[in-house]
């Protein structure tokens, strides 16, 4: 059984190619969320998309796992300030969007706890 538990510890962070996907394959889309009084959203709209690779490729190789996963939580707490509350008056999405980064953000701290294993900045 464990084994087969253990499985989660890598579909955790494969589940986020999603959303690297999402920043790469209409980067206009991606950058249509940026606020507007931030420069560059283009740009980091694709920045946002490597940050999420390096969570991912982190928690694959076991390098810096724990790290990745706590910088993953605050940028996910982040979009909920920066992105979804200042619509969320508008768009009933956005609302949907705060509660489901909230269990996000839940699940990522119970990884970077219970799954993660590189403690060398985090401990």
């Amino acid at each position: 059984m464990d084994k087969i538990l253990n499985i989660g510890k890598y579909l955790f962070p494969l589940s986020f190619l999603l959303y690297v996907g999402l920043h790469f394959g209409n980067p206009v889309v991606g950058a249509s969320f940026v606020p507007y009084w931030l420069p560059f959203p283009t740009f980091l709209n694709y920045f946002a998309g490597i940050l999420i690779l390096a969570f991912i490729v982190s928690c694959l190789i076991g390098k810096f796992d724990k790290l990745a996963t706590v910088l993953m939580a605050l940028y996910v707490l982040l979009m909920i300030f920066l992105v979804h509350i200042p619509r969320a008056s508008t768009s009933e999405n956005d609302m949907l969007n705060i509660f489901r980064n909230i269990m996000i953000i839940g699940a990522l701290l119970i990884y970077a706890k219970y799954a993660t294993k590189d403690n060398r900045l985090i401990g």
